[in-house]
Parts: structure tokens; sequence; C-alpha cells
């Protein structure tokens, strides 16, 4: 039992696993920043003069009651990057390598190869399939 636990630990999925994770929080959190710091204050200004941007506050003098606009925005298209670069920088590649690898493999045929058929009927026609050796000699037929 711990032998399969070991083997499942180091054939490769985890330690790819943990790298996609850390690459994937790391990356997150760019697009995150990029969005916030670039994009969220060009939504914000097309939201007028007023300090919450581009946001909608539901009662008046409670800042508990706003809707940020902005935000919701923002996380869309954090969402939308972290999802363009996931799948053209790891699933795109990720596929084309395994079509590689699928078309180095080729199927074993279910039975024997014409080849072999051919040499079995070849060898029954010469003399029914049996091959007798002489003391000290070739064989013969």
């Amino acid at each position: 039992m711990l032998q399969g636990f070991k083997d499942f630990l180091f054939r490769g999925n985890i330690v790819d696993l943990a790298v996609a994770v850390v690459i994937g929080t790391a990356f997150t959190a760019l697009v995150a920043t990029f969005t916030g710091a670039i994009i969220e204050p060009i939504i914000n200004s097309l939201g007028g003069t007023s300090v919450k941007g581009l946001s909608y506050q539901i009662v008046d003098g409670n800042p508990k009651t706003i809707i940020d606009l902005a935000a919701l925005i923002n996380a869309i298209i954090t969402f939308i990057i972290t999802a363009a670069v996931v799948y053209f920088v790891f699933v795109v590649p990720s596929k084309h390598l395994m079509e590689r690898l699928a078309k180095g493999e080729e199927e074993e045929p279910a039975g024997p190869s014409e080849d072999i058929l051919l040499l079995r009927e070849i060898r029954d026609a010469l003399g029914g399939g049996t091959f007798q050796r002489q003391p000290g000699g070739d064989p013969t037929l």
C-alpha cells in the first residue's frame, strides 16, 4: 500500500500539479494587480467625477449599500485574461504534445501478421511443418 502511494507521488503528476497551482496563483495575482492598477481606474473614469467611480449606492449615506460595477468588470477581465493564458500557454501545447506522442505509438496487431501467415503456409506446403535434425548435420525436412 505504501509502495503505491510512493509511486503516485513520484510519477510526476503531483509535481506538475504543484507547479501549476503555484504558477496559476502567482499569475492570478499579477493579473489582478494589473486590472486593479490600470483597468479599474479607466473604468472608474467612465463613471464620472465621483470618488466611488463606476458604482451605484442603493441607500444614500450608507457605504455598505454600494454596488461596485468597476470591481465586477475588473473580476471578469481578470478571469478572461487568466483563462486565455492558461489555455494558450498550457492547454494547447500539451494537446499538441499528446497528439505527437500518440502518433509515435503504433498499435500492435491483434493476431499474426500477413508475413507470419505466409511463412506458415510455405512451411506447411513444404513438408508438414516439422523439421528433423540429423545428428551432426543441418536440419532437414
